[in-house]
């Protein structure tokens, strides 16, 4: 599998993020100072990319090189969808989309494998924080099966944005949690909907189930109190699936 496109030097990241480029991370060397490193801390701030302070030894390994200026980034292998053009082109086309919004998922595992069953689902979308979220790395592309290129995959600052945007557009939110009385399969899952999974240790916080037109919950008939949030969420849109081909 083929592995993020790695870029170095100062300079140049802070050139990729103006020109669009989405990076999974960049990391750092300890002690930067100078007016360029101020404009780049700046940057990657105001986008909200991740960062990770690290040994130059590290970015000797990452670049290959030693003239990295003490920055290295990764660049996601595939290129991120505007919510707003998906959702347009998307309810043009259908009258029943069904989008996948991530609340977090931070493990790559999970969200390749979340990738892989949403596009066998005909999950029209899924969208992801750009904070807090698993980076769509090799690995999450190896877990998905290679999905992660048949899918559109939107990166928005807030989850709380691309609710708003669902709600406007008549898209109806629904919750994935435990803190609820109502069965998955009590809920008429036959209309516009946006299936919430939230992190692996917190599921959906708690301001965004409170925007949600419905919350949800699998029976638990054993011992164990959850299930994995790749589990859960292949129950959710396969119980989509079902009922809308009934």
């Amino acid at each position: 599998m083929e592995q993020s496109t790695v870029i170095f030097g100062i300079r140049s990241i802070i050139e990729a993020i103006e020109s669009g480029s989405s990076l999974n991370k960049v990391y750092l060397q300890k002690g930067l100072r100078g007016d360029l490193y101020f404009e780049l801390d700046k940057l990657l701030k105001k986008n909200k990319i991740s960062t990770s302070v690290v040994p130059t030894e590290k970015l000797d390994r990452l670049s290959k090189h030693n003239n990295h200026q003490g920055a290295v980034a990764k660049i996601s292998p595939i290129s991120f969808y505007e919510l707003e053009n998906l959702l347009e082109e998307t309810l043009e086309k259908k009258e029943l989309p069904l989008f996948l919004l991530l609340d977090q998922v931070s493990d790559v595992r999970n969200f390749g494998a979340i990738i892989r069953t949403a596009e066998c689902t005909g999950v029209d979308g899924i969208i992801i924080q750009k904070s807090g979220s698993a980076p769509v790395n090799a690995e999450t592309i190896k877990t998905s099966a290679g999905a992660a290129f048949k899918i559109p995959i939107c990166k928005v600052d807030h989850i709380k944005d691309a609710v708003f945007q669902m709600q406007a557009h008549n898209i109806k939110l629904i919750s994935a949690t435990e803190k609820t009385e109502e069965s998955l399969y009590n809920i008429d899952l036959k209309q516009p909907l946006a299936i919430v999974m939230g992190s692996e240790h917190k599921g959906v916080t708690n301001s965004i189930q409170k925007l949600s037109d419905y919350k949800a919950k699998l029976p638990l008939l054993g011992t164990i109190d959850s299930l994995n949030v790749s589990v859960a969420c292949g129950v959710f849109l396969y119980e989509t699936v079902r009922q809308r081909n009934s």
